[in-house]
């Protein structure tokens, strides 16, 4: 019970791991529990809602400190992996809808064990040169996927990234259905649609 970070009250449903075994001298059956969870939220759900509630409370997600995007953007950085399916998607959006706005791609892997490190650096190299490679726009985008694939962009270190931002982001990480804690620290979500509409 020490270890579960919440505590289980009457009435709870939840789903445990436990060990069945049987008292023979009086046919009595006994579980001793092993790890409990709330029923219908994963250890990842639950650890999203921690980490969302811990960085709302600092005001990483408030509104005033998002950046408004440029009217006419001169060049977006594109951050994602040189392999997603969504990079063409964005590559071929941005030639039929704003041929004139250059775009530099930043690669970085968008899944997977170090991911997210990789990610919050890239972000904060975009940052820092984003007068030098003329960029006035960071696009950080990804596919869909379940909690586990897409969880680099609830790290910690890669909403940070993206609240320090030093111009506006988008994220452009999964679908409708997937929100990500990025999605808050963004100055927006929706790629190509919210920057030319």
């Amino acid at each position: 019970n020490q270890l579960l970070g919440w505590a289980p009250r009457d009435g709870d449903e939840v789903e445990v791991n436990a060990v069945v075994s049987l008292y023979e001298a009086r046919g009595e059956f006994q579980l001793s529990v092993e790890s409990m969870r709330r029923a219908g939220q994963g250890r990842l759900f639950e650890e999203f809602l921690r980490l969302k509630a811990r960085l709302a409370g600092e005001g990483l997600f408030a509104g005033e400190r998002k950046r408004a995007l440029p009217r006419i953007p001169r060049r977006v950085a594109v951050v994602t992996s040189m392999q997603a399916a969504a990079l063409a998607d964005v590559v071929t959006a941005l030639a039929r809808r704003a041929p004139y706005v250059g775009v530099i791609i930043y690669p970085v892997p968008v899944q997977g064990a170090g991911a997210g490190a990789y990610i919050a650096t890239m972000l904060e190299k975009v940052s820092k040169r984003a007068g030098t490679d003329a960029v006035d726009v960071v696009l950080l985008v990804r596919g869909g996927g379940s909690i586990e694939d897409l969880w680099a962009f609830n790290e910690e270190a890669v909403v940070r990234a993206a609240a320090a931002s030093a111009i506006p982001l988008i994220s452009a990480v999964g679908h409708e259905t997937d929100w990500t804690l990025i999605d808050h620290a963004a100055g927006t979500c929706g790629g190509i649609d919210v920057l030319f509409n």
